[in-house]
């Protein structure tokens, strides 16, 4: 067995990083794409590797050499590869693959080692790996079979987005024996460059093949075996963020803040959304509506607090709509400097938006954080705040504070002349729902000092919409507010979300029953991890102490063993390191995939 690898790229959408480099030289945490094939394939005993080289070639030859860790290293050199594909750079190295078995790869991959053990383990001697097809993909896809036979090669101009559930992705790594190169791939190889030229793809060849009676090769399924091709700069980044070291890996994916749906394998208890809604009918008239909400602009700031003001049924001048709580809360926080009270731990996004010197933190001095009204109070009175900020129920706590209690909260806010920030994006998962939310003309006409913020990303279950409301009967701080963001803030798509949303208010009501249902489920199965201390929460997720080892290691083990995504909290403000962790809480069934991998982790 000998492999050959294409590695005569120019690789331009990688633009300055492969100026003077070819593609295989650019660097995954340190290591050079080749360099990590190389040492994959070293391993293997095999006869040589063949590299086919074309641009800067010269230096992929002198930074390898002839040989690598023991393996002999033979060149072939593509001199036109600025005029060619790899069809032709395949087409140069033909007299190697009629010497003996072969492995055929890209260079600009980069993939797990387990994947060649299972192509060489495979009795099969043709074989060609494929991957589910994924939104990220780009390039060959192929339809098979039951019996794994490709069935069909799907040129771009034929792919349909509605069939994408049985399109495969070639992996771009083959194994052809030397008899199936003697009688199919070579001749074909021949033909097709004669009849078509130098400027295709091999893959083109393994087309026609297919169309025979009996074409000999067969696909080998990924079964969750991480790899990427990468053609440029956002490939790279997440192929960093897949393949990164133990050291790094968590960051990698936390720092993304999102966007997990690159990593389809990746089920993420981390970003805290309603696995209940929106229902199927809300999304199918969304999609029902696409094409003009791409194409068209969105209203303005006015028209949609209108919308914001009939879906929360509050008065258009008290409310602001936003791109995100996020946008609303920076809005808001670059035009004050009040000395404000924050409970620790919390959402930590308004306490980076004040002044570090503005901050006076109470810190419940228990180990599940909770705390009352008669607590905030009782901390806060001595102090000179001016504003205090509650998040109810809190992130990442799930404390809740009922509704009899915030107007106590309310009235001694209104004592001190002390304006109450109360974020109630969680409040619809509280066991009464949205009748705990303080959202209405009358409370916030009572009480002027009063400012809701609530995400509709969460309980709404529409994150990527990025809808975010703030309301107070404050109209000059409200104003203030809409001076500082954009006309056009929030897209069609969430404008539109907004306008019909009203439909499937009932629907969305019943979701939040089958959530609290869900929620107490989970919280009985949670209690039964030994190493777990679960804390009771009105919100949609739970935080949870470790009895014992680190929160480090328990994320780095459900990540790396079983694609999960947990947050750790160690490094969050409030938690002086301690051993905590939040898991959100989804469907029943990646619920159960949660319990399972924590049951099978030892601590």
């Amino acid at each position: 067995m000998q492999a050959i690898v294409l590695a005569a790229g120019m690789g331009k959408r990688l633009g300055s990083l492969t100026e003077n480099n070819t593609k295989c030289m650019i660097k995954v945490h340190g290591k050079t794409l080749i360099e990590r094939m190389l040492e994959q394939l070293a391993v293997l005993n095999l006869s040589r590797i063949v590299l086919v080289i074309g641009y800067k070639g010269d230096k992929l030859r002198n930074a390898i050499g002839n040989s690598f860790k023991g393996c002999k290293i033979e060149y072939v050199e593509n001199p036109i590869f600025d005029k060619t594909n790899n069809i032709y750079s395949l087409y140069l190295a033909k007299d190697y693959l009629l010497k003996e078995d072969t492995l055929l790869l890209e260079s600009d991959l980069i993939f797990d080692s387990k994947i060649l053990e299972r192509v060489l383990l495979d009795p099969y001697p043709n074989l060609a790996v494929v991957s589910k097809y994924q939104s990220w993909m780009d390039g060959t896809v192929v339809s098979l079979d039951n019996e794994n036979n490709i069935v069909t090669f799907v040129p771009k101009k034929n792919f349909q987005f509605r069939d994408i559930d049985v399109y495969f992705k070639t992996v771009n790594i083959y194994k052809f024996s030397k008899e199936f190169s003697y009688s199919h791939y070579v001749p074909f190889l021949e033909a097709y460059s004669r009849a078509l030229g130098n400027n295709e793809y091999y893959e083109q060849v393994l087309r026609v093949i297919t169309l025979l009676e009996k074409p000999d090769i067969k696909a080998l399924r990924l079964e969750g075996e991480n790899w990427y091709e990468i053609d440029d700069i956002q490939d790279l980044n997440n192929a960093e963020t897949i393949f990164a070291d133990k050291s790094s890996r968590l960051n990698g994916y936390q720092n993304r803040y999102g966007g997990y749906w690159r990593y389809p394998e990746l089920i993420d208890f981390c970003y805290l959304v309603n696995p209940f809604f929106p229902p199927e009918k809300l999304i199918e008239e969304i999609k029902a509506n696409f094409t003009t909400l791409l194409t068209q602009y969105p209203s303005g700031l006015d028209v949609n607090s209108l919308l914001a003001a009939k879906y929360f049924s509050v008065s258009q001048k008290y409310i602001v709509v936003g791109n995100g709580a996020a946008e609303l809360v920076n809005a808001y926080c670059s035009n004050t400097s009040l000395v404000t009270g924050i409970i620790l731990p919390t959402f930590e996004e308004y306490q980076n938006r004040i002044e570090e010197k503005l901050r006076v933190y109470f810190r419940p001095q228990n180990s599940d954080f909770s705390y009352s009204v008669e607590d905030i109070i009782s901390y806060f009175s001595p102090e000179r705040i001016q504003q205090l900020i509650l998040i109810n129920p809190d992130n990442p706590s799930g404390n809740f504070i009922p509704l009899a209690d915030l107007y106590k909260l309310l009235e001694w806010v209104k004592s001190r002349d002390i304006r109450l920030i109360l974020d109630e994006s969680f409040v619809d998962f509280t066991s009464a729902g949205r009748v705990n939310s303080l959202l209405s003309d009358e409370v916030l006409m009572a009480y002027p000092n009063l400012i809701v913020v609530k995400s509709i990303s969460k309980s709404y279950g529409v994150p990527g919409l990025r809808l975010g409301i703030v309301a107070s009967s404050d109209e000059t701080l409200m104003n203030g507010i809409r001076k500082n963001v954009s006309i056009w803030n929030i897209n069609s798509f969430a404008e539109f979300y907004l306008q019909i949303y009203g439909k499937y208010e009932k629907l969305y009501d019943e979701a939040c029953i089958l959530f609290r249902e869900e929620r107490d489920r989970l919280f009985q199965q949670l209690k039964k991890v030994s190493y777990l201390e679960v804390f009771p929460s009105q919100a949609n997720y739970f935080l949870c102490k470790l009895k014992k080892g680190s929160a480090y290691e328990l994320t780095d083990a459900l990540l790396t063993k079983h694609k999960m995504l947990i947050k750790d909290c160690t490094l969050k403000s409030g938690f002086e390191k301690k051993p905590y962790i939040r898991v959100a809480v989804r469907d029943k069934a990646d619920n159960e995939k949660l319990i399972t991998a924590l049951n099978l982790i030892s601590i």
